[in-house]
């Protein structure tokens, strides 16, 4: 009993378990087969139907809950909320595989939308329970496991349809017993004592932070939040370590401790909704009055934008490239395989080095460039292969240049104003999405067909290549600027290091 209380406070514990739900809350093998699903003879509907009256539904959902659920999930310390998403991912399943008509698929679409809106509590719950050094590492396993269960989820469905060994309805009720152990593995979790914003914890070792020691000298507001604000668990076991406790103590110890209840040195305060509301709002403006982090973060909404709205509609644009041959038996395969060269890509990038602060804005350009010369390549090209292989650089493009922007972001921040950027930066990308979606692709819109809508997505891509690149060359030139400004300035006369350079 011993080393099981001493396995549940450690910290693997529930990354254990997270890694676990991440996986299977994300082993859809249906997933590249929804569009040809949907419209064959199972659900018999119309491709005019699934593209512009089922599909919109998703955004708004995604748009309309966003907000609430961010603000719920912190307020209920995570666990909470991703056992709804797994009971919601559930449901959602469930109507797919029973219900038929076009206001179901609807309905079915809306929880779609409660259950990706969710998925902020994943990574919420995480960081609530291990330290601040460890963030990068539980981040690095909870992604890697998402990605895993991605990509095989679209092998398996690859598999089982190539084969025969399943039909589309047994593939979703193989779907459902994943969901269900993700669902039994959400309930295990252990529930966090702490959040970002509404459950903060204090540590008695360092209960006059950085804020607070500047509040009480009359240097600073101690509501104030900085990148050094990010103190804490971290140095305090530092501090341990250094008087001759092991990392093992200094950390562990401190877990058992909190799983006991014997807590003398920890306290958690609860602030109301208006103070959260209040904090964020100051954080956001100060966040935001960087001009560099503001630019990154257009690039971000706009690009994030075009991406989900490409991903969403692209099954439909490889049905009306090939629709006499039933090409979509390889659609598990095009995406199993964009997973993977997507993450070896954004794991690439990690190991060049270059200074992203002035060439990162020319780079989000150049490569947006290439990704709008891909999709009008898969939009004007009638060959199924070409479409696949257009798709694939896309997505690769796409994760190589988010995975930069994140970093950039992230820098300088703190893990909560980290996390209030990627929500506003998603909100915003929703809103751009809602809009595209309500004028191109609703019937009450313009309803426009596929080939039509893919040639927006193109030139709404290539809008944002012109702009940044054009960004990235002034950011170049003003550089260079600067340096020759530096360069021509005159030198000041130094004072003579010996008697022999007085005379």
């Amino acid at each position: 009993m011993e080393v099981v209380r001493r396995w549940r406070a450690n910290w693997k514990y529930p990354t254990t378990l997270l890694c676990i739900y991440g996986f299977f809350s994300t082993v859809k093998p249906l997933e590249p087969f929804l569009i040809p699903y949907l419209t064959g003879p199972d659900k018999n509907l119309t491709a005019e139907q699934v593209v512009n009256q089922i599909l919109p539904v998703w955004t708004y959902s995604y748009l309309a809950m966003l907000v609430p659920v961010f603000l719920l999930t912190d307020w209920l310390r995570y666990k909470p909320v991703m056992v709804f998403q797994c009971v919601t991912l559930f449901i959602t399943t469930g109507m797919i595989l029973w219900l038929k008509s076009v206001p179901a698929m609807q309905a079915m679409e809306f929880f779609y939308g409660v259950v990706t809106a969710s998925e902020v509590a994943y990574f919420s719950y995480i960081y609530s329970m291990v330290d601040l050094k460890r963030y990068r590492k539980v981040t690095s396993y909870c992604r890697s496991v998402q990605l895993l269960g991605y990509t095989v989820g679209s092998v398996l469905g690859q598999l089982l349809v190539s084969f025969d060994l399943m039909s589309y309805n047994y593939i979703l009720v193989l779907t459902l017993v994943f969901t269900a152990i993700a669902l039994l593995t959400s309930c295990l979790l252990p529930m966090p004592q702490q959040s970002m914003f509404f459950h903060r914890k204090h540590t008695g070792e360092n209960m006059v932070t950085e804020g607070t020691k500047r509040d009480a000298d009359g240097t600073g507001d101690a509501t104030e939040h900085t990148s050094g604000a990010k103190a804490s668990l971290e140095e305090i076991k530092d501090e341990k370590v250094e008087k001759g406790e092991t990392e093992n103590e200094a950390g562990v110890g401190m877990d058992e401790k909190a799983a006991k209840g014997e807590d003398p040195v920890e306290s958690v305060d609860t602030q109301s909704c208006g103070q959260v509301l209040l904090q964020l709002w100051r954080d956001f403006k100060q966040c935001y009055s960087s001009r560099q982090l503001l630019y990154w973060s257009v690039w971000w909404a706009m690009a994030s934008c075009g991406y989900y709205q490409t991903i969403n509609y692209v099954q439909m644009l490889w049905e009306h490239v090939q629709p006499s041959q039933d090409f979509s038996i390889y659609n598990g395969g095009v995406e199993a395989v964009s997973y993977l060269l997507s993450a070896a890509t954004a794991y690439g990038i990690g190991f060049i080095e270059v200074r992203w602060d002035l060439w990162g804005e020319l780079a989000l350009g150049g490569f947006s460039g290439l990704g709008a010369s891909a999709l009008f390549l898969i939009t004007f090209i009638g060959n199924i292969w070409v479409c696949y292989a257009g798709y694939i650089i896309f997505k690769c493009l796409y994760m190589l240049l988010i995975t930069i922007a994140m970093y950039q972001i992230a820098a300088d921040l703190s893990m909560e104003r980290y996390a209030l950027v990627f929500g506003a930066n998603n909100f915003g990308a929703l809103a751009l999405q809602t809009i595209l979606t309500s004028v191109v692709v609703d019937s009450r819109g313009l309803g426009l067909s596929i080939i039509p809508q893919f040639t927006i997505y193109a030139s709404y891509h290539l809008l944002i290549a012109v702009v940044f690149s054009l960004r990235g060359l002034f950011t170049i030139w003003r550089e260079k600027q600067r340096r020759n400004k530096e360069s021509d300035a005159p030198v000041k006369n130094e004072p003579p290091d010996s008697e022999e350079q007085r005379f």
